[in-house]
């Protein structure tokens, strides 16, 4: 169904059931995954967050400057790459970390035609480091990237089935979406992704499909076109 993809995973959704840190067990199954569509031909680009370590905008930085908090979490995002990396080429999957900030002892300075040259070789990209700013969150970096390596969708894994017009967790009968446009996710003020990320997808009809990241299986399924998650379109 899709050539190339970018998948945006969070800082939480490695940390497993402990909520702070690497979980192992979690990082071999979603690796496992990757490698499974890798294996199906599919070009491969993962933007990771850094929640499970540091969030620039979280309580424990309130009482921070908002530079030195975002630059924290930039950094958070750099080690759950590596991480990702370790596993990804444990499995025998080629795989290049690329961060927006150079640190070159540990990853490659982010180059958008180097990172189209690897997609093309068959390895497998992890952006780090979002865009290398304060102030713009990892899901605009996912949505950035995903346009610069020019991919045909941007999946985001969750922890819910996808857009509902209400927060599932707290509302028992919230409806999902099976389908939305971004427009209407910014009438609505739907907590989907911040707002910088959804006015560039709608900008430059980049399709998006929300997910549930805790279901095994469904980064295959999403990729092979069933309908899983919800879509969202220009």
């Amino acid at each position: 169904m899709y050539k190339r993809i970018v998948l945006k995973l969070s800082g939480e959704a490695l940390a497993g059931p402990r909520g702070f840190g690497v979980d192992a067990d979690k990082v071999t199954q979603i690796t496992g995954e990757v490698a499974e569509i890798h294996d199906l031909g599919v070009q491969v680009g993962i933007v990771v967050g850094g929640g499970n370590f540091f969030r620039g905008i979280e309580q424990q930085a309130q009482e921070m400057d908002r530079v030195s908090a975002d630059n924290m979490g930039m950094l958070a995002t750099v080690i759950n790459a590596i991480a990702l990396q370790d596993a990804l080429e444990r499995r025998g999957v080629q795989c290049r970390v690329m961060t927006a900030v150079f640190m070159n002892q540990v990853a490659e300075p982010y180059i958008r035609r180097r990172a189209v040259r690897h997609l093309e070789k068959g390895r497998v990209v992890i952006f780090a480091a979002g865009i290398g700013n304060p102030f713009f969150s990892t899901d605009t970096a996912a949505s950035l990237r995903a346009m610069e390596i020019k991919a045909d969708v941007l999946l985001k894994g969750t922890k819910v089935e996808g857009v509902y017009n209400a927060d599932p967790v707290l509302v028992k009968d919230a409806v999902k979406y099976d389908e939305i446009t971004y427009m209407d996710i910014l009438k609505q003020g739907l907590k989907v992704m911040d707002l910088t990320a959804v006015s560039l997808c709608k900008d430059n009809n980049l399709p998006m499909i929300i997910f549930n990241m805790n279901q095994p299986g469904n980064i295959r399924r999403v990729v092979l076109g069933e309908k899983v998650g919800s879509l969202v379109t220009a």
